[in-house]
């Protein structure tokens, strides 16, 4: 009978072992993955760092409207000034972050004067389907997934700002669909092929940051 009990006990501990392996291949550690990526990899305003204080020609309507937009929004200061060429005047706008906008900016520490407007991350609201793995360190599986969104702050809000950068008003609208691809690891899932770029990224962020989920 003792000898009984001690088997069973051992089987059980083998059970609940196997159920909690941190490798395993459940929605709750793919969910993990992909948001941890997330976590790290902010949307931001444009894909590629920007740099502060700029100029823009008063005459170019297209490559102002985002920029004023973010002067309605407290994020940027605006002013004149005229430039000579030869002897033809040029009038053009100077935008520069101000106070608020200074709160708001995420710098690239490798590059002084750059940085990014970033405004929340997507999450995984629900895992829809994966491909299939054998379970074992090294095996891979492509998880589709909806995605929902947080931490935007006020000013995305915005019309003029949606209107200027349609990524915004794509994101806090929710629901979206996307996939990535994870590796079975021995320290969990990582996320080996990232999902679309939500857009820019946090200025200084490694490609490998939350990437491990245990």
């Amino acid at each position: 009978m003792g000898m009984f009990r001690r088997v069973s006990v051992g089987v059980v501990g083998l059970l609940l072992v196997a159920g909690c392996k941190k490798t395993a291949d459940n929605s709750m550690n793919y969910k993990s993955a992909i948001d941890g990526w997330y976590s790290a990899h902010p949307s931001c305003l444009w894909s590629t760092r920007q740099q502060f204080p700029t100029q823009v020609a008063a005459s170019n309507d297209d490559q102002n409207a985002p920029f004023a937009a973010l002067v309605d929004q407290g994020l940027l200061v605006r002013s004149t000034s005229e430039k000579k060429i030869i002897i033809v005047s040029k009038q053009e706008i100077n935008y520069d972050l101000s106070d608020k906008g200074r709160s708001a900016w995420t710098a690239d520490a490798n590059q002084p004067g750059y940085g990014n407007f970033c405004y929340g991350h997507r999450k995984v609201e629900s895992i829809t389907s994966s491909t299939p793995n054998n379970g074992e360190p090294g095996a891979t599986s492509t998880v589709n997934y909806q995605w929902s969104f947080s931490g935007a702050p006020s000013w995305t809000q915005s019309a003029e700002v949606q209107n200027a950068f349609p990524r915004v008003k794509r994101d806090l609208a929710g629901n979206g669909t996307a996939s990535a691809t994870l590796t079975d690891t021995q320290n969990g899932w990582q996320v080996t092929t990232p999902p679309p770029s939500p857009g820019g990224g946090a200025a200084g962020t490694s490609a490998a940051d939350g990437q491990i989920v245990h």
